[in-house]
């Protein structure tokens, strides 16, 4: 279940009655966002755009794409930008430095700034 799209868990995703999904689509294991876009648009989705394991921090462009890619299937209201997972997933320790956590979290604001300018 940690490798390829959210196509086995759809079934139970949506015998769910919950209001939002937040699910991870920072990492290619994910799959295509077509998987859940047709199958669970009637939900608000968090969205998940940056990789809290990674250093490297992901453009506003990239995080733009993705967001886009999800506007297809998804009314703008019901969209919003997460982290995959999290930056504190260890008690013991982060999963990521302070600096990186918080260049990835402003190239997030940035992308919303310019995502609500476009889409209300």
């Amino acid at each position: 279940m940690l490798t390829g799209d959210y196509t086995p868990l759809l079934p139970a995703l949506k015998r769910m009655k919950i209001k939002q999904f937040v699910l991870e689509y920072a990492t290619p294991r994910a799959g295509d966002i077509e998987v859940v876009g047709k199958a669970l648009s009637d939900h608000e989705l968090g969205l998940g755009v940056v990789n809290p394991r990674t250093d490297a921090v992901e453009s506003v462009d990239t995080i733009i794409a993705g967001a886009e890619k999800a506007l297809e299937f998804y009314q703008p209201g019901k969209l919003f930008l997460n982290t995959d997972c999290g930056f504190g997933c260890f008690a013991s320790r982060s999963v990521n430095v302070e600096q990186v956590a918080f260049k990835k979290l402003c190239a997030m604001v940035e992308a919303a700034k310019i995502l609500r300018r476009r889409h209300g």
